[in-house]
């Protein structure tokens, strides 16, 4: 079987796998860091692209945030905006003038320049300026709420974790943790937020992952109701969480919180962090931050009491006749395991997708939503269904079932804490990484793989260096677009590739 995902792994990263004693191709995104074409060169002329007062810079270390940005390059004239790209170790950075991007630019060719401590590169953008994602366009409009996108959540996200990220930073007085393109919050303070932003965008919760991604809000002032996981007004601590319709509380097993949370369900916990920047971005006052932030540990169970909660996700703008639940489950399953996958009757191109933990259904929206596959626009959103039920099922157009059950296959990626270490989750690219294909097979053969099952074919080819001995290899594929490599993936992840055997037998698809 061929496994797809998208992936920047190096060829160190690779780990080889073979279900059912079968050699099999897998795709993984880019995660170097490089620009996405393979072979481009880090020397290339900057010149090429007309000046502009936006500049590219790519090549940045993992814990860089925005701060570290200005810091660096603020010599060379006043910055406008920043947009970070953290998972590609990429920014881009506007100045107010032509000539400090000039000067940048120039610099970062004739002499290294350094952002926290990497050397970085430098290329005119092309466009002429970063486009601002709210009504905010003017940071020293002094906005005092911000837009967090959390990227990758590996792990869960309350007001709590905020809180203890976003506090020492300033005093926060509100959160708000909203699903709708993937996880995101509203952080308010109480004067402008440009130092939170500066300090904590593109910075990891997480070692690794609960990538923050930060702009400014469109609202000035957040309204908040309750007082619980999704939601927290600090300046009012009597909203406490009401359910409404129901008499007296569950007996709770093991009490109102563990003990590590103090009275006020916010203080201290471990393990303690340091802060992403210098102390540069600590108050002032000795009293007001302590040296470390304190985050807190990663959960394994669901969040407490949350409600809304689900892992099942609804799957709308499905193309009618080239979507089924394998296929389904070829692109989901690079974000968790999958159970059950079934068509919905009523509602055309929709369907419902039950995942191993309501992480996984966090993780897919985050990187899933919007995206594009056979020239459809998908909608990736939780579902209020808690699972998913064999019933009504039907005949799809290419003549498969409407429902489908995942649970025994040996294809889910995230059956044990030692496979999902492996898994490195990475959005869609147009670069996949390749593994577990047989040395026999040869580039054209690739091609006719993809002439085969109609999908798009790849413009570059690489393939690592691999040991003799080897049984298998693995490389990258580099397409036009993203578009292309995930409808690669969707169509040929985990499919058999039929090799001659040493008794002149082929093995089939599965």
């Amino acid at each position: 079987r061929n496994f797809l995902s998208h992936s920047n792994q190096t060829k160190s990263n690779i780990r080889p796998s073979y279900p059912c004693g079968i050699p099999h191709l897998t795709f993984q995104p880019n995660l170097t860091g490089v620009p996405p074409s393979l072979l481009q060169d880090n020397g290339e002329d900057a010149h090429r692209i007309a000046p502009s007062p936006v500049v590219h810079v790519r090549g940045l270390c993992e814990s860089v945030v925005e701060g570290d940005l200005v810091e660096a390059l603020e010599k060379f004239g006043n910055i406008c905006y920043v947009m970070m790209m953290p998972f590609k170790r990429q920014a881009l950075v506007e100045f107010e003038a032509m000539e400090s991007a000039d000067q940048c630019v120039t610099c970062g060719v004739n002499e290294a320049v350094y952002i926290a401590g990497q050397q970085a590169f430098f290329n005119y953008s092309t466009s002429k300026r970063i486009t601002r994602p709210t009504n905010a366009d003017d940071p020293s409009s002094g906005n005092k709420v911000l837009l967090l996108s959390i990227q990758n959540p590996l792990y869960p996200i309350t007001t709590d974790v905020l809180y203890t990220v976003c506090n020492p930073i300033g005093n926060v007085l509100r959160i708000v943790i909203f699903k709708r393109n993937g996880i995101q919050a509203m952080v308010e303070y109480p004067f402008w937020s440009q130092k939170a932003k500066s300090a904590l965008n593109g910075a990891d919760i997480y070692a690794g992952c609960c990538t923050l991604k930060i702009e400014y809000a469109r609202p000035t002032r957040l309204n908040v109701l309750r007082n619980d996981n999704d939601s927290w007004d600090y300046t009012k601590p009597f909203l406490v969480r009401r359910e409404r319709g129901k008499g007296r509380q569950r007996q709770a097993i093991l009490g109102e919180h563990p003990s590590s949370y103090s009275d006020n369900g916010y203080g201290s916990h471990c393990p303690l962090l340091p802060l992403p920047s210098n102390n540069r971005y600590k108050r002032s006052s000795p009293h007001d931050a302590q040296e470390v932030v304190a985050y807190p540990l990663p959960q394994t169970s669901s969040y407490m009491g949350h409600a809304s909660s689900s892992s099942v996700a609804m799957v709308s703008g499905l193309h009618p006749a080239k979507m089924n639940c394998t296929r389904i489950f070829n692109l989901f399953c690079l974000y968790g395991n999958i159970e059950k996958v079934k068509f919905m009757k009523s509602v055309p191109g929709t369907a419902l997708v039950e995942m191993g933990d309501e992480y996984a259904v966090d993780r897919a929206i985050t990187h899933l939503n919007s995206i594009k596959v056979f020239s459809k626009r998908l909608n990736v959103c939780v579902s209020k269904q808690h699972a998913v039920i064999p019933s009504q099922v039907f005949e799809l157009e290419d003549g498969s079932s409407s429902y489908k059950d995942f649970a025994m296959t040996r294809n889910n990626r995230f059956s044990s804490v030692g496979q999902a270490s492996k898994n490195i989750i990475q959005p869609p690219a147009a670069v996949l990484h390749f593994y577990n294909v047989p040395p026999c097979i040869t580039e054209d053969e690739l091609q006719r793989l993809c002439t085969e099952h109609d999908v798009p074919g790849f413009i570059k080819f690489k393939v690592f260096d691999a040991k003799p001995s080897s049984k298998t290899i693995s490389g990258l594929f580099e397409f036009d677009n993203k578009t292309h490599a995930v409808e690669v993936l969707t169509v040929l992840n985990h499919h058999q590739i039929r090799i001659p055997s040493k008794y002149g037998v082929l093995l089939q698809r599965e």
